[in-house]
């Protein structure tokens, strides 16, 4: 311990001037809500590929540091759940106050509202929202999801996908850098799973992407898509260009299940549009990749469809029967 800090038998001779910090006037408390928690305000760094490292090192550290176990699909399933929101005053906050069992109902809700627009990619990232279906969650996994969505909004996820704008919300890559760091390194390794960094893949997409090459209606294929960085290099490089990606057919492909699903949910954040389709098989295999994913593609669509056929009959049929109970008198009325 330094001298300075132990009592002395007598005083300085001369007093030391005061430091530049104690003639500022202490800050004011701003006033909050007894137990109502606010998001912190996390200074971004500018580069927006590290600041998506930047959050999934802070998911890391929230889901380690609360024991949230060996299943990696739930930390990267929240924080892909929370990423398929649009930021609005006041969302961050509400997110910090909600407690740890109310976080799959969240996170099924979320899912269920983009299923009804992309059933196919919701369907292809079920290993991502699956865990929030269990009626009978582990508490502790709970307390786990719970750090984990304090790390990713108070890290200011919400700013780098919630944006409106597609251009702002494609700027990074969330999931990779979740994904790689939650992978153990042996497991990396007999897998091959190495994701092309996005300086790479941006320079890739600059080199090769011009308009005389980008033509409306042409098809965009990755047999390797991982989390589906090179989709988003080239949507960048197609949005520089005035094109919308809209007017492109994707097709991405990944034999790990995991990465299929970011890649699925990358797709809806980053917009690529209604001609996006992400499959799950082995490119290097004979079978045909691409016929497959379109046959669970369009199987998803006619199993949304019929769903939503029979809510609407069961909707109808309980506005009939309440018409009924309000037309038909009552035993005393009859009487």
């Amino acid at each position: 311990m330094s001298g300075a800090f132990l009592p002395r038998a007598a005083a300085p001779a001369a007093a030391r001037p005061a430091p530049s910090w104690a003639k500022k006037p202490p800050p004011k408390s701003k006033a909050q809500t007894p137990g109502k928690i606010t998001a912190r305000r996390y200074a971004a760094p500018r580069d927006p590929h590290e600041h998506a490292r930047k959050i999934a090192e802070n998911v890391l550290d929230a889901w380690y540091r609360s024991f949230g176990g060996s299943s990696i699909d739930v930390p990267l399933g929240t924080v892909a759940g929370l990423s398929l929101l649009r930021n609005v005053p006041g969302l961050p906050d509400w997110l910090l106050n909600l407690q740890p069992e109310e976080l799959p109902q969240l996170l099924k809700e979320i899912y269920l509202g983009h299923w009804i627009k992309r059933p196919d990619l919701i369907n292809r990232a079920i290993r991502l929202h699956d865990w929030a279906w269990n009626p009978d969650p582990d508490k502790q996994q709970l307390r786990a999801v719970h750090a984990v969505t304090r790390a990713a909004i108070n890290t200011g996820l919400l700013d780098r996908t919630g944006d409106d704008d597609p251009w702002q919300r494609s700027e990074a890559d969330v999931l990779s850098p979740l994904l790689t760091g939650l992978r153990h390194k042996s497991d990396k390794k007999w897998r091959g799973e190495y994701h092309t960094p996005a300086c790479v893949t941006d320079l890739m997409a600059n080199m090769t992407v011009d308009k005389d090459f980008a033509q409306p209606g042409m098809t965009i294929r990755e047999p390797a898509v991982g989390s589906g960085t090179m989709f988003r290099s080239v949507a960048q490089r197609l949005r520089d260009l005035g094109l919308n990606t809209h007017d492109f057919h994707w097709y991405g492909n990944d034999i790990d299940s995991l990465s299929a699903g970011c890649a699925a949910v990358n797709a809806i954040i980053w917009d690529l549009g209604p001609r996006c389709l992400i499959g799950c098989a082995d490119s290097l295999a004979p079978d045909d990749d691409y016929a497959k994913t379109r046959a669970e593609a369009k199987e998803a669509f006619e199993q949304r469809d019929r769903y939503m056929e029979t809510a609407s009959t069961i909707v109808t049929w309980r506005r009939a029967l309440d018409l009924v109970d309000q037309l038909m008198p009552s035993e005393g009325n009859a009487a």
